[in-house]
């Protein structure tokens, strides 16, 4: 009787899990790859994605950080909003993220700092409370584009999605294990911040 109960309680877990996934997952109507009609946007939003021991940006952050250039030099919008983890000294992730920007000719005066941006939720949510952003474009890979999304439609903001994905990322069945747990956690994260 308890292995029945147990089943049942476990399907129900995987089947919320299963439902709330797909939930935030419908967010992927707003990844786009052609920017030329879309007008101006407010700031382009670059989430962090860690640093290398040498404190130089991760491949993945790199990447990201190519793709908020790119559209910068389009015309998609003249700030980059520059949101990562800085909890110390010795670990400045928009810092790097800046002196990338820097190093591709992006001019200081268009790069926005956010270095409280901890998580996605908190990236997303500086970037509508302080810089006053209702309409952007969020750069990240594409596992990842769903949750941001969500949570800029939540907070009432007009965001679109640019899917860094210029390579393939060694671990990333760890990172899209995690992302169904984001997800979950994001979507209550939503509902009842409100």
């Amino acid at each position: 009787m308890l292995l029945i109960i147990a089943i049942c309680v476990l399907a129900g877990v995987l089947g919320v899990i299963f439902v709330l996934n797909g939930i935030v997952l419908r967010r992927g109507d707003s990844i786009e790859t052609d920017f030329s009609e879309k007008g101006k946007y407010d700031c382009i939003l670059v989430l962090g994605a860690g640093l290398r021991a040498d404190g130089s940006p991760s491949d993945m952050l790199r990447d990201r950080l190519r793709g908020a250039v790119e559209l910068y030099r389009q015309g998609v919008s003249e700030r980059i909003l520059l949101s990562g983890d800085r909890s110390g000294e010795s670990y400045d992730e928009v810092g790097a993220m800046e002196a990338y920007c820097l190093s591709q000719g992006i001019p200081q005066d268009a790069l926005i700092r956010d270095d409280r941006g901890y998580s996605t939720y908190e990236s997303v949510k500086n970037a509508k409370e302080e810089g006053c952003y209702g309409r952007i474009v969020i750069v990240t890979q594409e596992y990842h584009l769903y949750r941001a999304l969500y949570l800029a439609d939540h907070m009432g903001m007009e965001a679109d999605g640019f899917a860094a994905d210029y390579h393939t990322y060694r671990g990333q069945w760890a990172r899209d294990a995690r992302e169904i747990v984001a997800r979950v956690k994001d979507f209550f994260m939503a509902a009842f911040s409100a």
